[in-house]
C-alpha cells in the first residue's frame, strides 16, 4: 500500500454557518455568517471585544458513561466525527480496527472545564468535590483521546495540538500515514469550543475586532482596509481519509483526493508571522504534489483579519503564485475557529470544487493597499465549474505553517 493515493470519503462538521456540509455550503453561496454579539462578556473587566462565531443547535446528547470525560470541545469533535463516519457510508464499528488510525487536534482542551476546575480549586481552597474526570476534559489531547475511546480506534492516534494549524496538521499527518502504508483509513480533524478566555487572549494582543460589537455581521473582515482584528469562533470538522485501494474495494463516494501537504516553521518569532515561512509551506505542498503554481485554481487563505497576518500572508502568496489565482478567506463567514479551522476550511475547499463555485471573502470591500495585489474574490459568489485543484493554507502561533492541496477526482 506504500505510495497509495489518498481520498476524502466522509465529511462531518459543526460550525457557525451550519452543522452539515450542505447547510454550510448554502451559507457560503448566500453570504450568511454565524457571528453574534456576546453581551455576557461585559462581565469580564477590560475585555473590549463582544463578537464570537457560535456553532448553534448542535445536538450533543450522548450516554453519560461514554462522554463523562468530555468537555464541549470533545463533544463537538464527537458530533463531527460521528457524522463524517456516516457520511462515508461506514458503519460505526468499521473504525474499530487495528487498521484504522486517528489524527485530531485542538488549540487546547476544554476551557470551560478548566475554568470550573480552577474555580473549585482556588475558591474552595482545595480539591474537595472535583470530579475524577475533570482533568480529562481540559488536557491538551482531550479530543484525540476521547474520540479514540468513543469510537474504539485501535490504530495509531496522534494528537495535533498546534494552535490554528491543529486540524490541518491532523489531515496532513493522516494523509502521510496512508500514503506510507501504515493505515488504509484515518479519521482526521480538529475542534474548538467558545470561551471568553479565547477572546481575552487575543484582546490582550490587540488582535480582536472591537469596532463592530453592535454590528456582528461586519466584524470579520479579512484583507479589508477597515478590518480591526479577528473574531474568535468555535466548531469542529472531521474528514475520513482512505487509500485508493480501499475506496475501490468498497465502491465509496469520493469528495476529492489529497495530493499535497506542506508544513514549515518560521523559526523566528512566536506571534509575528514570516512571509518566507508561509511561502515555504506552499512550496513544499506543491513539490509534494508534483504541481506547478499555475496548476492551482483557488486558494482558501488563512487570513484572520489581523494586520500582521493578512499582510504577511498576501506577500507570501504573491511570491509563489503571482496575482493570477483567485483567493478568499471564509473566516468572513465563520470567524476564526482556531483549532478547527484547518478541517472546516478544507471541507469548504472540497465543497466548492465539487459544487463548482467560489465564495468571496465576506466584508471585503476595499483591500488594504499594504496587502500584496492578489486576485481577491469580492462581492457575490462566482461560478467555477472547472475547478480541479484547490489549496487550503493555515498558519499558527509559533510560526507553524501548513498547506494542503486537493484535487477533484
Amino acid at each position: 500500500m506504500t505510495g497509495s493515493r489518498v481520498m476524502v470519503t466522509g465529511i462531518g462538521l459543526a460550525s457557525p454557518i451550519g452543522n452539515d456540509l450542505k447547510t454550510a455550503t448554502a451559507s457560503l453561496r448566500e453570504g450568511r455568517h454565524g457571528i453574534v454579539t456576546m453581551p455576557e462578556w461585559a462581565a469580564v473587566q477590560s475585555l473590549s471585544t463582544r463578537l464570537a462565531g457560535i456553532a448553534r443547535d448542535v445536538p450533543l446528547e450522548y450516554p453519560r458513561k461514554k462522554v463523562r470525560s468530555m468537555g464541549r470541545v470533545a463533544l463537538l469533535a464527537t458530533y463531527a466525527t460521528e457524522r463524517a463516519i456516516a457520511d462515508a457510508g461506514l458503519p460505526p464499528e468499521a473504525v474499530s480496527s487495528p487498521d484504522v488510525g486517528m489524527a485530531y487536534g485542538s488549540t487546547h482542551g476544554s476551557s470551560s472545564a478548566l475554568e470550573g476546575f480552577c474555580r473549585s480549586l482556588f475558591e474552595r481552597g482545595g480539591i474537595q468535590g472535583i470530579a475524577s474526570s475533570a482533568y480529562l476534559k481540559f488536557m491538551s489531547n482531550t479530543c484525540a483521546v476521547n474520540l479514540a475511546q468513543f469510537f474504539g480506534i485501535r490504530g495509531r492516534v496522534m494528537s495535533t495540538c498546534s494552535a490554528c494549524t491543529s486540524a490541518s496538521h491532523a489531515i496532513g499527518y493522516g494523509y502521510e500515514a496512508i500514503r506510507a502504508g501504515y493505515h488504509d483509513l484515518m479519521v482526521c480533524g480538529g475542534a474548538e469550543e467558545m470561551h471568553f478566555s479565547h477572546a481575552a487572549i487575543f484582546d490582550i494582543l490587540y488582535a480582536t475586532s472591537t469596532h463592530y460589537n453592535d454590528r456582528p455581521g461586519e466584524g470579520s473582515r479579512p484583507f479589508d482596509t477597515a478590518r480591526d482584528g479577528l473574531v474568535v469562533a468555535e466548531g469542529a470538522g472531521t474528514l475520513i481519509l482512505e487509500s485508493e485501494e480501499r475506496v475501490k474495494a468498497r465502491g465509496a463516494r469520493v469528495y476529492g483526493e489529497i495530493v499535497g501537504f506542506g508544513t514549515s516553521c518560521d523559526g523566528q518569532h512566536v506571534t509575528m508571522p514570516s512571509p518566507e515561512g508561509m511561502a515555504a509551506s506552499m512550496s513544499k505542498a506543491l513539490a509534494d504534489a508534483g504541481l506547478e503554481p499555475e496548476d492551482v485554481d483557488y486558494i482558501n487563505a488563512h487570513a484572520t483579519a489581523t494586520e500582521a497576518g493578512d499582510i504577511a500572508e498576501s506577500q507570501a502568496t504573491l511570491s509563489i503564485f503571482g496575482d493570477r489565482v483567485p483567493i478568499s478567506s471564509t473566516k468572513g463567514h465563520t470567524g476564526h475557529t482556531l483549532g478547527a479551522c484547518g478541517a472546516l476550511e478544507s471541507a469548504f475547499c472540497l465543497s466548492m470544487m465539487n459544487e463548482g463555485f467560489l465564495a468571496p471573502t465576506r466584508n471585503l470591500t476595499n483591500p488594504d493597499p499594504r496587502c500584496a495585489p492578489l486576485n481577491y474574490l469580492r462581492g457575490d459568489c462566482i461560478d467555477a465549474p472547472n475547478l480541479e485543484v484547490t489549496m487550503n493554507n493555515n498558519f499558527a502561533f509559533g510560526g507553524i505553517n501548513t498547506s494542503l492541496l486537493f484535487r477533484r477526482v
